[in-house]
């Protein structure tokens, strides 16, 4: 393998090297980084526990949660032009605002519910494309483990969070309007704190930067980087949509359910720490990708075939799996591209892909759920998927993506 090392990213005059040097580990930037990674996701978690009190019917229900990964996966080229047209900081910046605009609109009825969702996910898209290059662009390279454990993790623990306040928010309250506006807390925080970074200046790019990420199409190792993350992330977002109703199904009280998936999104953020720190302290990645390939297996194996009363350690395992799943590709972003253009490039084309395959899943879930009569079929196409991805993503471990 050829490790790709930092030094290399885009040609810097004197200054500018010295600006993309400074403050790497600095406190402030912390915060922003952890702030950044907690506006990921809270924007949809809060909806899905809404959905029975709000009347929604089935059809409306769908639609209005597969917008998110839908929209993540049509956007994230946005996030790579972002970046080459105002740099990292200034792009985080913008995207908040977007972010904040759309969190606003949901408010607005169900004709803003859908479109504030829209400009959301939007925002989101671009929030997730340039995370990881910010972390490759201001933090030293033995950090991005940890880093993009961090970012995971708070993804995770930020979504179980507003899972579990929102329906007493609304108890509360009597709306669902504010219930869902405590993605606002998050995001007003960004707008406050990202100010700090846009001093620093975006990197001179050569006429070569504007090249989009159209040119990774023909590498392997991007596909395979692509594929990993795109199997994982239809899992991800399958199970943790429809895990309840399988519980259900399989016999367990509602309360059993609801214990079952706050196990899983605990295993979640745990794993999307220690996914990511570990892979990132390794030259190559193959082996955390099949661990994690391996615990997804096995949590599922235990959902389908263990007694229903053990559920939640088996659900915690899956968890671990899933949550590595989404904080290792921000790792293979840095580790695999040979500069900060083409981890904004190879993150584009990885997410803009991932989550649109991601989009499918819990449609098709229910697809075979309803065809079946049994959510036995479903988990045994996604145990299928789980091994085409071991047998296809160990690349993803290793070589150089470049365009």
């Amino acid at each position: 393998m050829r490790q790709t090392p930092h030094h290399g990213d885009t040609a810097m005059s004197g200054p500018q090297a010295a600006t993309a040097s400074v403050a790497r580990g600095g406190m402030t930037l912390l915060v922003v980084f952890v702030v950044v990674c907690l506006n990921l996701r809270v924007a949809f978690t809060g909806i899905g526990p809404l959905i029975p009190v709000m009347g929604l019917g089935r059809a409306t229900a769908t639609v209005l949660t597969t917008i998110p990964p839908l929209c993540m996966g049509l956007f994230a080229p946005l996030g790579a032009l972002t970046r080459t047209r105002v740099g990292e900081e200034r792009g985080l910046f913008i995207a908040t605002i977007v972010l904040t605009v759309g969190i606003v609109v949901r408010s607005l009825g169900m004709v803003g519910l859908f479109a504030g969702t829209v400009v959301a996910s939007a925002a989101i898209a671009v929030l997730n494309v340039l995370t990881p290059v910010l972390v490759r662009k201001r933090f030293a390279p033995r950090r991005v483990g940890v880093m993009m454990g961090l970012y995971a993790m708070l993804m995770g623990a930020s979504a179980a969070l507003t899972a579990a306040v929102t329906v007493p928010l609304y108890q509360a309250t009597g709306s669902w309007q504010i219930a869902l506006g405590a993605a606002l807390v998050p995001a007003v925080l960004g707008l406050a704190v990202l100010p700090t970074q846009l001093r620093v200046p975006p990197i001179r790019r050569s006429a070569t930067a504007y090249v989009s990420w159209a040119g990774l199409l023909h590498n392997t190792t991007a596909w395979a980087v692509t594929g990993f993350f795109s199997i994982q992330t239809l899992l991800f977002y399958t199970l943790v949509a429809w895990l309840p109703a399988i519980m259900v199904d399989a016999g367990a009280g509602p309360a059993s359910a609801g214990t079952a998936i706050a196990f899983c999104l605990i295993g979640v953020a745990a794993g999307g720490f220690l996914g990511p720190a570990w892979a990132g302290r390794r030259e190559s990645q193959q082996l955390p990708i099949l661990a994690t390939i391996a615990l997804c297996l096995v949590g599922l194996g235990g959902i389908m075939f263990a007694p229903v009363s053990s559920a939640a350690g088996w659900a915690i395992v899956l968890g671990i799996g899933l949550g590595a799943g989404q904080g290792i590709p921000g790792v293979l972003y840095v580790r695999r591209a040979a500069n900060q253009h083409q981890t904004a490039q190879l993150s584009s084309m990885a997410q803009g892909v991932g989550f649109l395959v991601a989009a499918t899943g819990p449609v098709l879930a229910a697809a075979l759920h309803g065809a079946s009569g049994t959510w036995t079929v479903p988990l045994v196409a996604f145990a299928i998927l789980l091994i085409v991805n071991a047998a296809l993503s160990p690349r993803a471990g290793s070589g150089t993506a470049s365009a």
